[in-house]
């Protein structure tokens, strides 16, 4: 598509937010009867956890803005979890087949299935479970055993979200033991909270030590999806170079980390800042691209942006050239010139990245030019650019 240069202006709703929407649709299929999740949006990640959730025995009924799960009947005969390009399912769901599956085989794109799992690789090698990538996937087989868990807490906090669901399940008590610096640490609040909703008790022993009853069952219940802090993250953005958009439907006492973004887009706007995304590293290409369009700022945090979608980092530094933005590039930092942009001479791209892509329009309204790629946003905001569109951003589409 081609992107003019213009402003966004006028009120939109922030879209459900896509973290708490797997979270919301996992306790549901392990809870025994039927619950409705309110206000979910179907995007391509959402739908991969969907078709996860009908392997382990549940009923799926899919309307207009809502979804309802039923826990039907016994988990799939080796069932196959075929997780498509959302790491966030592959690593949740790991750990529920090692609980509720005698044997599983996981799969999905080449990206995905090349996304470290070192955790969960770990555990299984303690325990005596089969392990094994290759054919184009993952098999696991044996059960998982409750206990302490040792878990770096400088990877992913997926790997100990994955545990939290399924460890209640266990018939003894088990401990996490969060090695490392503790990084997205709101994100394992997240879970906590929707557990709580659905009947499952976790508590914080202290900053690195998390304690699980084992022995506990999920209930079935009515919850709602709260408005997603992270991509509402993009809409607002247009607000940093001339744009007008009032954002409606967000928790303000949201759990969600990447609620900080007004924060620091206001620092970016004040001058060269240094900002830390340990906690908040989805906000990172966001992030560059508004301080590429006002006064540069320097990101520390910065080494897990190459194991998302796409190497972040590294995407994004190469499409801001394009715009005659200089960057420097380091194993846990990243620095953004702050020295306005031009309109690129070749198209830009997402990388396959839905990130990327709605940072580039971001760049785009301001300087006119070309996105390849732009269906990426597909897999958490489908409805993005039809958003954007409406706000006065011009859109051909080609």
């Amino acid at each position: 598509m081609t992107i003019n240069p213009s402003k966004a202006k006028g009120s939109i709703t922030a879209p459900p937010s896509k973290s708490m929407a797997h979270r919301h649709l996992i306790c549901a299929a392990l809870a025994d009867g039927r619950s409705t999740i309110r206000n979910i949006d179907l995007s391509e990640d959402i739908k991969a956890t969907i078709g996860c959730i009908n392997q382990l025995g549940c009923n799926v009924t899919t309307g207009r803005d809502s979804i309802e799960v039923e826990q039907c009947g016994e988990v799939c005969s080796n069932p196959v979890f075929r997780c498509n390009e959302s790491g966030s399912t592959l690593r949740f769901f790991i750990p529920i087949a090692l609980v509720l599956c005698g044997r599983a085989r996981f799969e999905g794109s080449d990206v995905l299935m090349s996304r470290p799992l070192t955790v969960y690789e770990d555990i299984c090698r303690n325990q005596g479970i089969r392990f094994e990538r290759g054919n184009g996937g993952i098999e696991v087989e044996g059960r998982i055993q409750s206990g302490t868990f040792k878990v770096p807490g400088n990877i992913s906090s997926q790997f100990i979200t994955g545990l939290l669901f399924a460890l209640p399940l266990l018939d003894g008590d088990s401990t996490i033991e969060i090695t490392e610096s503790v990084e997205s640490r709101p994100y394992i609040d997240m879970t906590i909270q929707v557990l709580n909703e659905f009947g499952v008790k976790v508590e914080w022993k202290n900053e690195r030590t998390l304690a699980i009853k084992g022995n506990q069952e999920y209930r079935a219940c009515t919850s709602t999806v709260e408005g997603d802090y992270s991509n509402a993250a993009f809409l607002e953005a247009f607000n940093t170079i001339g744009g007008d958009v009032d954002v409606t439907g967000l928790n303000p006492d949201s759990l969600q980390g990447d609620k900080v973004y007004r924060d620091l887009f206001k620092l970016i706007e004040k001058g060269f800042c240094s900002i830390d995304i340990s906690d908040c590293p989805d906000l990172g290409p966001v992030l560059m691209a508004v301080a590429a369009l006002h006064n540069g700022a320097r990101f520390t945090g910065t080494r897990r942006l190459k194991i998302k979608e796409s190497d972040r980092g590294a995407a994004m530094c190469l499409e801001l050239s394009k715009f005659g933005v200089r960057t420097r590039l380091e194993e846990n930092e990243i620095v953004v010139e702050g020295c306005g942009a031009r309109t690129p001479d070749e198209p830009v791209c997402s990388h396959n990245d839905h990130r990327i892509a709605m940072s580039m329009a971001v760049m785009l309204s301001v300087t006119g030019g070309r996105l390849e790629g732009s269906g990426a946003v597909r897999k958490s905001y489908p409805g993005f650019f039809d958003d954007i569109g409406k706000l006065g951003v011009s859109i051909t589409e080609e």
